[in-house]
């Protein structure tokens, strides 16, 4: 239950001001406190968002971890793009991805075109 673990860790440093000063003076206590897998806990030291999105984290859960790094919206979409091409489909949570290139980008083949809509 590692990805359960991953996401309440994020969301308590999304919402708790204390863990969020834990986090940003030592990231590796701030996690030792949760059953987190190798991958999860160095994605989250990293912050690596491709690697949290191919893992199956919730993207509302992940993006305000984006935005407390300061990752603009456009850049933590094309992170989750990069993850997808890096690490493969995400592997658990709700997420399909559609397309060979995956979360909306340019050629995801599946979209409506003017003759098939």
């Amino acid at each position: 239950m590692t990805l359960y673990a991953t996401q309440k860790f994020l969301y308590q440093l999304n919402r708790d001001p204390a863990a969020q000063k834990r986090y940003a003076s030592d990231r590796d206590a701030a996690t030792a406190g949760f059953d987190l897998s190798d991958d999860e806990r160095r994605a989250l030291i990293a912050p690596d968002i491709g690697l949290l999105f191919h893992l199956g984290v919730n993207g509302q859960i992940l993006m305000h971890f984006a935005a407390h790094h300061q990752i603009p919206w456009a850049d933590y979409l094309q992170l989750m793009r990069d993850g997808v091409a890096t690490h493969g489909q995400p592997r658990a949570g709700v997420y399909a991805v559609t397309g060979y290139g995956g979360v909306g980008s340019a050629d995801d083949d599946r979209r409506p075109t003017p003759e098939t809509r």
